[in-house]
């Protein structure tokens, strides 16, 4: 539903509200009359108006724990391609939450990320879900070959088909990414979309906003951006899955001094949270850092040119 077909907001009023950053239906409802007045030079009934016929748009409200019991019953998984790295996951990448995998240059992020896309494509029986893809790709990683590689271990998958049902974007700044996400929703409704991967989730970010002063900024506008991406995976029971760049911590006396970029931001938006980092040849470790109901793990996989498969 676009600004203009709600209640009370005319043109020039849907102008101003976008203007000031205000673009979506779910940001006119939770806003106060006070600051919808103030951005769109409203008086505050008529503001509050609309407040409440997009509240009743968007029927925002309690429900019951049976209701979230309920929707949690239609939650499905992807598996991975390594059964070792499902276990630890608890079967697979969840639909309805987003997934975080961060490491260094080389740790298997994009490759899982590839490895979902077509694995997502299989049947329910074989570990997918029988649905398509949306693929944010914000440093020129998504590589279509890679996919046919993978494709070739699945004799029931085509890779002209594959491909077909794989929707890429490339987003050159942060901006242009977060509008891909909002673009991600007509996508959503249009086709059985089962995945949403953003590899990766900071870079654009990190570049678009630099030094201390531009943190604040910086960190609204991916708190926003993560907003949509879980709004797409509950609307849609899909599975979003993040790719996130890393630093270290120089301040890290004992340990591993990784830590993932966007700090308490993409921490508390992603339900799952998977550190990845390289081992000995081909092999990858994985270890989930948080998850909802798993306990804290590791698995060991393989990256082969027909994808990731257990070591």
């Amino acid at each position: 539903m676009e600004l203009e077909d709600l209640k009370g907001v005319g043109e020039k009023t849907a102008d101003k509200l976008k203007e000031a950053g205000y673009d979506d239906i779910m940001s006119i409802a939770t806003m106060s009359a006070g600051d919808l007045g103030e951005v769109a030079d409203l008086g505050e009934n008529k503001a509050q108006k609309i407040i409440t016929a997009a509240r009743k748009e968007l029927d925002i409200g309690f429900e019951t724990g049976k209701d979230k019991y309920e929707l949690r019953k239609d939650m499905q998984r992807i598996s991975t391609g390594s059964e070792e790295f499902d276990e630890v996951l608890g079967g697979g990448v969840e639909t309805q939450a987003i997934t975080e995998l961060y490491g260094e240059y080389g740790s298997a992020k994009t490759q899982i990320a590839h490895q979902l896309s077509v694995n997502v494509q299989l049947t329910e029986d074989e570990g997918g879900l029988g649905r398509g893809v949306v693929f944010i790709d914000t440093e020129d990683t998504f590589i279509p070959s890679r996919i046919e590689q993978m494709v070739e271990r699945h004799d029931s998958l085509e890779t002209d088909e594959v491909l077909e049902n794989i929707h890429v974007a490339r987003a050159f700044n942060s901006d242009h990414q977060m509008l891909l996400a909002d673009e991600a929703q007509d996508i959503c409704q249009r086709e059985d979309i089962g995945l949403i991967v953003v590899d990766s989730l900071t870079a654009q970010f990190r570049s678009d906003y630099v030094g201390r002063g531009e943190l604040a900024k910086r960190q609204q506008k991916l708190n926003r951006h993560m907003n949509t991406l879980l709004r797409l995976a509950n609307a849609h029971n899909a599975a979003v899955v993040v790719t996130n760049q890393v630093m270290a911590n120089p301040d890290q006396m004992f340990g591993d001094p990784t830590s993932a970029i966007g700090g308490h931001i993409v921490a508390h938006n992603s339900a799952v949270r998977v550190y990845l980092r390289k081992s000995k040849k081909d092999k990858r470790i994985a270890r989930l850092v948080d998850s909802p109901y798993m306990p804290e793990g590791e698995a060991v996989f393989k990256v082969k040119d027909r994808g990731i498969i257990d070591a």
